[in-house]
């Protein structure tokens, strides 16, 4: 009898390890994602905080306090003449993403952290605080994170437990017409809105290393439209992309087949 408690004892303590490492190593392809918290969804807002962006490269309010968990909805309004944006991140995140947008100042943003408005718009992000610590924000248009356009959400207080799992091992499944030659780095992404209308993709994505440009969210141009004849929305892929012109531009694009 002591034999079999001990067995089941170790099995006990191998399937929590493999738990635990399952849930340290998930999670997007932004690296922030878990240190700064995650997307929130619209039914679990527990407040709602309206921002304004003026040209005096200000947010008002700048400073905000949350609790550990909560859910808030921004409310971001653009009272200027220019064109401003408020995008959530470690102090670490915000300055490369701003060497980035330096590089490629029309860049076109999707994703949940950051939104992009126009003179006089209004946009809105909602984001979940998990963790306790400080998350800033900034607008990264060229110039304005310089001249000061930051701010920061303080978050304290109690923790709500999250979960996150692996995914299982895929396997890489080049398809039709557009296939990248081996000589190209690929990066790995996922798809979430193919525009066919206006020639656009949109990705999730981890880092291009030959654009030296970290893991985000982007709409992207393609080389050639047949490309988005091969994707749909939620294909996970490899793909090439390069500047030309001040634009990204998806050259080729490798669709990956789960194995089953």
């Amino acid at each position: 009898m002591k034999i079999t408690g001990l067995i089941v004892l170790l099995n006990t303590l191998v399937i929590a390890s493999t738990a635990t490492a399952s849930g340290e190593h998930s999670g997007g392809h932004h690296g922030d994602e878990i240190a700064i918290g995650m997307p929130g969804k619209a039914a679990t807002v527990t407040r709602t905080i309206n921002i304004e962006m003026t040209d005096a490269m200000r947010f008002t309010p700048s400073n905000i306090t949350a609790k550990k968990g909560e859910t808030i909805k921004f409310i971001v309004r653009n009272a200027g003449k220019l064109k401003h944006e408020m995008v959530l991140g470690t102090e670490k995140d915000l300055q490369e993403h701003y060497e980035v947008m330096k590089k490629s100042p029309e860049m076109e943003h999707a994703d949940a952290n950051m939104v992009t408005v126009s003179p006089g718009k209004t946009g809105e992000i909602i984001w979940r605080f998990t963790k306790a610590g400080k998350v800033g924000f900034a607008c990264l248009q060229p110039g304005h994170y310089d001249a000061g356009m930051k701010g920061a959400v303080v978050v304290g207080g109690k923790v709500m437990a999250t979960a996150t799992f692996a995914a299982d091992a895929p396997q890489e499944k080049p398809t039709a017409p557009q296939l990248a030659s081996a000589s190209n780095a690929m990066t790995e992404g996922e798809i979430r809105k193919v525009d066919k209308d206006n020639k656009k993709i949109t990705i999730k994505h981890g880092e291009i290393k030959n654009l030296d440009m970290p893991g985000m969210t982007m709409v992207f141009q393609v080389k050639d439209v047949a490309i988005l004849d091969s994707v749909k929305a939620g294909d996970k892929i490899k793909f090439s992309a390069e500047k030309s012109g001040g634009a990204i531009i998806v050259t080729a694009i490798n669709v990956i087949v789960p194995s089953n």
